[in-house]
């Protein structure tokens, strides 16, 4: 029986699976690309022969000895030995306009990566990034509104970023075999925040508040949160269903709510 990596790694081996993620990059040659949790390095080989500078973040030192040794001729690639989610990104700009990110993120600390690579975004730093992760996490980042899957995360990722969800993959592809299926995600960062006439930490608190309790209408989320019954009901869009939830509002009345809100007089939701 493999023995299950300290860290818990579940490292992609299926080799057409690698060339695709390489691939849904598209012409990087030109780019500045940072590989998030290489492992022993089975996409990072493919990236470094297409991009015009690689930096791999590896959390495991053993892995970052053995990527080190490996790519130690390769001037284009630099390997760090660092935790992602304490990483400032712009480091790594060093004269290119944005970076584009690869990973496969650890399943525990997916949502936040994603919140370091939305706050980079928001500063210019990140243009796109393929990254790989758990299906279930996937589908709720990529459902629309209606969807029973739609969420804060949704939402939150959406307001950043157009997503499409390119493939899936089986536990077979990995070593050791994760007990779960994983889904390859390519974000195009396109944050909305100025398009909706909203700031990001106001409407990130917002949204977080109307998804509070799922069960509950996206009215009595607002109230559980502060808002007033006749603040809710002086914002509320036109046309909208009184008993309406959360995850059937598209993110353009979402902000127009909170637009109304914020121009009324009265309580905030708690961060």
């Amino acid at each position: 029986m493999a023995k299950k990596p300290k860290l818990g790694q579940n490292f992609l081996v299926d080799e057409d699976a690698c060339l695709s993620i390489a691939e849904a990059l598209g012409d990087a040659s030109s780019r500045t690309v940072v590989e998030i949790g290489p492992g022993h390095g089975a996409i990072t080989r493919l990236l470094a022969r297409r991009v015009a500078r690689l930096h791999c973040i590896e959390f495991d030192p053993a892995l970052a000895r053995e990527l080190e040794f490996h790519f130690r001729n390769e001037e284009r690639v630099t390997v760090h030995h660092a935790d992602i989610l304490n990483t400032d990104l712009s480091t790594f700009l060093d004269g290119a306009g944005s970076l584009d990110v690869v990973g496969n993120l650890p399943y525990y600390i997916t949502s936040e990566i994603l919140l370091r690579l939305f706050a980079a975004a928001r500063d210019g730093v990140v243009a796109r990034a393929v990254l790989m992760m758990q299906r279930e996490v996937a589908e709720r980042i990529a459902a629309a509104p209606g969807s029973s899957e739609y969420g804060a995360l949704s939402a939150l990722t959406q307001m950043h970023a157009q997503v499409t969800n390119l493939f899936t993959l089986p536990p077979s592809a990995f070593s050791p075999p994760p007990e779960v299926y994983s889904t390859v995600l390519r974000l195009e960062i396109a944050p909305r925040f100025a398009e909706l006439g909203v700031e990001f930490e106001g409407f990130n608190r917002f949204l977080r508040a109307s998804f509070a309790q799922k069960r509950k209408t996206l009215a009595n989320n607002l109230r559980a949160a502060g808002y007033s019954t006749q603040q809710v009901a002086a914002a509320w869009p036109v046309g909208l269903a009184l008993q309406v939830r959360s995850e059937a509002v598209a993110l353009d009345t979402m902000a127009m709510l909170y637009r109304g809100l914020e121009s009324g007089a009265g309580a905030t939701p708690a961060s």
